[in-house]
C-alpha cells in the first residue's frame, strides 16, 4: 500500500509543537496525545525547520516569536515540505497584521496566548471553511483600532519605524512610544 493509500484510508494525527516556552509547550504535548496526536517538539526556528525537513506532520502548532527568530520561518518550511498541513500560529503577541500575514503564508488558523488545547484541536481538525463567529458583544474601542491600524502599517513597512511613522505622518519618537505600549484594552 502506498504512502497516499495509508493517509487517505486512516487520517494521520502526527503534530509538530514549535515554542521556547518550555513549560507550555509539555503541558501541551501531553494535552494533544491525550487527544490522540502522536506529538514531536521544538523550541526554535532552526528545531522546527529540521523537523519540517526530516519528517513532515500533519498538523503543526507554531508560535508567532521564538527566541531565535519568527514562527513564520518554521511555517515556511512546514509549508514547502508537506502543502496539505495544517498549521495554527499561537502567540502571546497577537494583532491583526500578524494575523493575515500567518494565515497568507500558510497558517489556518491563529489564537491568541493563552489558548486551550480544546481550542487548538478545534482549529487543527476543523473541516473546510470555518462559521464566522457571532458579532463581539463590546467591539473594539477606536483606540485599539488604532493600535491595530498602526501594527499593520508597521509590519508592512518590515517593523522599520522611520519608514512607519513617515507613512502615518507622525513623529518618530511619537511611534515608538505608542510601540512600546501594550495594546489598549477593548
Amino acid at each position: 500500500m502506498t504512502a497516499e493509500a495509508v493517509r487517505t484510508t486512516a487520517p494521520e494525527r502526527t503534530l509538530l509543537i514549535v515554542d521556547d516556552d518550555a513549560p507550555l509547550r509539555r503541558r501541551l504535548v501531553r494535552a494533544m496525545e491525550g487527544r490522540g496526536f502522536a506529538v514531536a517538539d521544538a523550541e526554535s526556528v532552526a528545531e522546527g525547520v529540521a523537523a519540517a525537513a526530516s519528517s513532515p506532520p500533519a498538523y503543526a502548532v507554531v508560535d508567532m516569536r521564538l527566541e531565535d527568530g519568527n514562527g513564520l520561518e518554521v511555517v515556511d518550511a512546514l509549508r514547502a515540505a508537506r502543502p496539505d498541513m495544517r498549521i495554527v500560529m499561537l502567540t502571546g503577541y497577537g494583532n491583526i497584521a500578524s494575523a493575515v500575514t500567518a494565515v497568507k503564508r500558510g497558517a489556518v488558523d491563529y489564537l491568541s496566548k493563552p489558548a486551550d488545547a480544546d481550542q487548538i484541536a478545534d482549529a487543527l481538525l476543523a473541516e473546510g471553511e470555518r462559521e464566522l463567529p457571532p458579532p463581539p458583544a463590546e467591539p473594539m474601542s477606536a483606540d485599539r483600532v488604532r493600535w491595530e491600524h498602526i501594527q499593520r502599517v508597521f509590519e508592512q513597512c518590515e517593523r522599520n519605524v522611520s519608514e512607519t511613522a513617515r507613512r502615518l505622518k507622525m513623529h518618530r519618537r511619537t511611534l515608538q512610544r505608542i510601540l512600546n505600549k501594550h495594546a489598549p484594552r477593548g
